[in-house]
């Protein structure tokens, strides 16, 4: 049974209240170009011009905002691939909240730094070996601190939602048939779900995922959450939670239209895309939902469709960058 709070349309609708003014109102950009190779009327969302470079800025300040101090004196305890985290520490010092952050050994090192460089202590672990809850909940044994998970709280999806929520604010209920968002644990995705409730729309919402990290694809065909196979790798290192998250599958698992999957070599053209068109800096797993949309357009279930693709974060690291710029 789940110990979470399922969060709603009004609280969409709230965190949406409290982050206009504090989090950026990031630009969608078009492309006739991409309207070509997809088949599609696209449209992307570039939240990777979010502060802290990712969507999950958002999330972070509406979770912590919030937070009674008086019962986590000690700070908050977070987990996270990167970008969580690197939200985490950054929000705690614009509100002087002391921030502990759990990575994975091999976590990309720019973002761990971004992380520390924002005064959060970092604790590394074993992502083959550890898990990351279970090393979360430690640290947070060892006084009082508040646990903020990166997609099983209410008030962290509510703030992921808001990256939807006020897309279709600006452009209208009917504006997209569907939005397609990139998905780890399955936050983004979940919040895109409620936003589409909470601003009276209907565009159906899709995962997009790496082929090899597939975990949300199958859940949505077993009906339960399924995990991803040890030993697997993808460039896409802000996507490669173990499981769907709990919380946000609760959501994802009813209200989904389907998933779009890419591979590494299609995420990196998609990330060259994103320079050569836009000139703008997406990170690969930031990328995928439009690697999705640009793989096999002839057989794509969105091919006509008015389709709102969300660039989700931009933290990558300089020479994978470099690497898949040149080699597309």
């Amino acid at each position: 049974m789940l110990s979470f709070q399922t969060p709603t349309a009004r609280d969409v609708l709230d965190a949406s209240a409290r982050l206009r003014g504090v989090a950026v109102e990031t630009p969608v950009v078009r492309s006739d170009l991409l309207d070509e190779i997809t088949g599609a009327k696209v449209f992307v969302k570039l939240e990777s011009l979010q502060h802290t470079g990712a969507f999950k800025f958002r999330g972070a300040y509406n979770c912590l905002s919030r937070l009674d101090r008086a019962t986590c004196p000690d700070g908050v305890v977070a987990y996270s691939t990167g970008n969580h985290g690197q939200a985490i520490a950054t929000v705690g010092r614009m509100l002087d909240i002391p921030t502990t952050v759990v990575m994975p050994s091999n976590a990309p090192e720019n973002k761990v730094e971004k992380a520390r460089k924002a005064g959060a202590r970092i604790v590394r672990y074993d992502r083959e070996r550890q898990s990351r809850e279970e090393v979360a909940a430690e640290l947070a044994r060892e006084g009082q601190y508040a646990v903020v998970p990166p997609g099983d709280h209410h008030h962290v999806i509510a703030g992921q939602a808001t990256v939807a929520f006020e897309t279709l604010d600006r452009f209208g209920a009917d504006a997209f048939d569907a939005i397609v968002v990139p998905c780890g644990g399955g936050g983004l995705s979940a919040g895109t779900c409620l936003a589409v409730e909470a601003a009276q729309s209907k565009p159906q919402v899709w995962a997009a995922e790496p082929s090899e990290f597939d975990d949300t694809r199958r859940s949505l065909a077993s009906g339960q959450r399924e995990t991803n196979p040890a030993g697997r790798v993808s460039i896409c290192d802000a996507l490669l939670a173990p499981v769907p998250a709990e919380l946000p599958f609760s959501i994802n698992g009813s209200r989904l239209a389907g998933v779009l999957a890419a591979d590494d070599a299609a995420v990196r053209r998609a990330m060259a895309f994103c320079f050569e068109t836009f000139r703008v800096v997406v990170e690969p797993g930031g990328a995928v939902a439009l690697a999705g949309m640009m793989s096999d357009p002839a057989a794509s279930p969105l091919r006509g469709k008015r389709v709102l693709i969300v660039a989700s974060g931009g933290n990558v690291d300089a020479a994978l960058f470099a690497s898949a710029i040149s080699e597309a």
